[in-house]
């Protein structure tokens, strides 16, 4: 087809912009209701694949061409790429390092130092602390995470709770860390400098972090003892009968904070450490790696091989006749990814959709005619923020497309940038691992085997952030004024 045969694209009528939602989320809803915590296993991306077909047809309508929004669709998936190869390689990650006994001396010694009435305060100040040195959620979570998600199993704790855990402390670590990528990302998008955007989110996260810890503190001193705590000594023993426990057998996890520390890319640093945990497991866990494999022809140095092979693409089954700790540590491998990648990448399809047919852009903008006042403004960013994060399924969109959209509106109205690059922060970062099919709500309820749904409650920082935000910016408190000097006209370049 010629360039002048190429049909006149149509901007879309907000009617048509809100129907592949307005479907997804009757979809979704169906899902949820019919198959509860298994929906993420099939019916939520079909869910969202019969939905992409709606945008597909109001794009065509609309005059773009199947090739654009196949390129749409292709785009949409590619921001994933990077994320997908992380869930594989940490789905290797968990099957090596529990056959290395990496997860078991974690947890071993974890089950003797965290007791259950103090476990939930503690492990979002031990999350906290890893992620802030880190500057990443996915990597704390992947690591230590997983371990404090075996102590709660093995102490009979609510998982969901743990989970919660877990992920505030991830956040708050990651979202105050100069060395986070969406820490960079809201002040480039924002037009303010990195340091000043992080003093001025203290004022938000810090009230909301100290209102979570003393929500996770009472949990913890108000929840019933746990019924199975009796039985400590016997998974203890069960853990020493299992594999080689031992301090050394830590080092894997060290390495891989070291990395990230020192600012490797997740990726490498990851697949360092799973290749270091099936080196650990050669070293020190030969007759575990034996037990697992079986009767084998193989020559006992090819069986080991064998053994640490399937641990990387297949995870780990322990069968020690422990019903808590066979489940618990029979995990990992690639293939235990491929739905939550499955997942992503029917919810990244849409996404690219809506973005490449200007549905998304539609909406937004719908937002900002309910805007009034510096309240209304902040409140219109969380939304939007939000929203993009449920609807395009990707927390960077999350923060750039609300970014590019409101940083102008922000200067017009003589608010420092540094309002928006926080309320990104406070709605678009904390709100990702909220949704099932966000890239990081995937993520971590894979990584720590707890269903998003039955997390989300308990994520208390991540769910108190944006409504401390939203309050300070009907309230004007710390709401930071543009000089009077400064020059107000629009900045178009985007960082």
């Amino acid at each position: 087809m010629t360039e002048s045969a190429k049909p006149i694209k149509r901007e879309p009528t907000l009617g048509q912009a809100l129907l592949p939602v307005s479907v997804l989320i009757v979809f979704l809803a169906s899902s949820v209701y019919m198959f509860g915590d298994e929906s993420s296993s099939g019916p939520n991306q079909i869910a969202l694949m019969l939905s992409g077909a709606v945008a597909i047809l109001v794009g065509l309508r609309n005059g773009y061409t199947w090739r654009e929004l196949d390129r749409g669709i292709v785009t949409g998936i590619s921001l994933a790429m990077g994320a997908i190869l992380i869930l594989m390689v940490v789905g290797s990650l968990i099957g090596t390092w529990i056959l290395a006994g990496v997860v078991p001396s974690m947890i071993y010694y974890g089950l003797q130092i965290l007791s259950p009435s103090v476990f939930y305060p503690a492990a979002t100040i031990i999350c906290a602390f890893v992620a802030l040195a880190s500057g990443s959620s996915w990597t704390t979570a992947s690591t230590v995470g997983i371990a404090l998600i075996g102590i709660a199993t093995t102490q009979d704790l609510n998982v969901g709770l743990a989970a919660g855990a877990i992920i505030s402390g991830s956040y708050f670590g990651d979202k105050m860390s100069p060395l986070s990528d969406t820490t960079n990302l809201a002040p480039a998008m924002a037009g303010t400098d990195l340091f000043l955007h992080i003093r001025h989110m203290v004022w938000t996260t810090a009230p909301s972090f100290f209102i979570a810890l003393l929500l996770f503190t009472g949990a913890g001193l108000l929840s019933a003892p746990p019924e199975s705590a009796g039985d400590l000594d016997v998974i203890l023993a069960e853990l020493r009968a299992q594999f080689t426990i031992g301090p050394h057998l830590l080092l894997p996890a060290a390495l891989v904070l070291v990395l990230v520390i020192r600012k490797v890319p997740a990726f490498p640093a990851l697949l360092l450490g799973a290749l270091t945990g099936g080196l650990f497991a050669v070293l020190f866990q030969q007759q575990a790696i034996l037990t697992y494999v079986g009767e084998t022809d193989l020559p006992r140095s090819l069986a080991i091989l064998k053994g640490v092979w399937i641990a990387l693409f297949d995870g780990f089954v322990l069968t020690s006749g422990n019903a808590t700790l066979d489940d618990l540590l029979s995990r990992g491998g690639m293939s235990s990814m491929l739905t939550t990648i499955w997942l992503v990448m029917s919810a990244l399809m849409f996404g690219g959709l809506m973005e490449t047919t200007k549905m998304l852009e539609k909406i937004a903008y719908a937002v900002l005619g309910f805007v009034h006042g510096t309240g209304g403004l902040i409140a219109a960013t969380i939304v939007t923020a939000i929203g993009m994060n449920v609807v395009a399924s990707d927390q960077y969109i999350s923060i750039v497309l609300p970014g590019r959209m409101f940083r102008a509106e922000y200067r017009k109205r003589g608010l420092d940038p540094r309002n928006l690059s926080r309320t990104l922060e406070d709605s678009g970062t904390l709100t990702s691992p909220l949704v099932p099919w966000n890239t990081c709500g995937a993520f971590m309820s894979q990584a720590l085997g707890v269903a998003t749904l039955t997390y989300l409650p308990f994520c208390f920082f991540n769910l108190i952030s944006p409504l401390i935000s939203a309050v300070f910016g009907f309230t004007g408190f710390t709401i930071k004024k543009l000089p009077a000097d400064e020059d107000l006209e629009e900045d178009s370049a985007v960082g």
